[in-house]
């Protein structure tokens, strides 16, 4: 099972960003699609999950300004983040698999929201 996630950055606060996550090995349509984030020295934080059929969970922090979806034709899921805050700043990492903890992960990719 691999999951390979892009789409990360340096931008702007206020500015927008899709990150991705593609997956295979794997029947990805059956899957919870997790994203999570982590800052030095602190735990990786669930943010979004999203089942096979497309229910969604966000944690209260990043309620209205996180969304997360997926294509199963693509095998792939996405967090979109609009309004990007300099908070917001970490290692995204997606994972698959019902949580907690997913048995499967990305690499993560950097978000960096410049001030």
């Amino acid at each position: 099972v691999q999951l390979q996630a892009s789409g990360g950055g340096l931008v702007q606060a206020g500015e927008s960003l899709t990150l991705s996550c593609e997956v295979s090995g794997i029947i990805f349509s059956v899957l919870v699609m997790s994203w999570y984030r982590q800052t030095p020295g602190n735990q990786r934080e669930l943010v979004a999950k999203i089942t096979g059929i497309g229910t969604t969970d966000y944690a209260e922090s990043v309620k209205g300004r996180f969304t997360i979806s997926r294509d199963n034709a693509k095998n792939t899921a996405y967090l979109q983040i609009d309004n990007l805050k300099p908070e917001d700043t970490a290692v995204y990492y997606c994972a698959a698999g019902r949580p907690p903890p997913p048995p499967y992960w990305g690499q993560g990719t950097q978000v960096t929201v410049s001030s």
